[in-house]
């Protein structure tokens, strides 16, 4: 499997705000089978076609998602998520934005600047 590592970071927080749309909660439910905490988490790779995501109101982008295992060590929990990538012009070539079902800074306590790996799934 594909893997990746990225350096934790901060952004505006308005991720959030679309996370938290009802319609965004209920086809990324549909797609991952739960619903992801109301939130991302952005990573800038350190070192990839995903699964479409179509907006069901006009007004919002599109975007694509890939499915990933999220872990701080190779001998620490994983958890389930996936990649959330805005189809949007000029988004930040450096910038990955994760969902899951929990606060992923809580679960694996880290903060900005702490390291985290994706592993692709298929």
């Amino acid at each position: 499997m594909e893997r990746m590592s990225g350096i934790i970071f901060s952004d505006l927080g308005q991720a959030s705000s679309f996370m938290a749309l009802d319609w965004v909660q209920d086809l990324l439910n549909e797609r991952l089978g739960y619903h992801p905490f109301p939130a991302t988490l952005n990573v800038r790779p350190r070192d990839h076609a995903g699964t479409p995501l179509t907006p069901a109101a006009d007004g919002h982008c599109g975007a694509k998602l890939y499915r990933v295992v999220i872990y701080r060590t190779a001998e620490g929990a994983k958890v389930g998520g996936a990649i959330l990538v805005p189809e949007v012009n000029d988004y930040p070539q450096d910038k990955i934005e994760i969902v899951a079902p929990m606060r992923l800074k809580e679960h694996f306590r880290v903060e900005d600047g702490d390291q985290l790996t994706l592993e692709f799934l298929s």
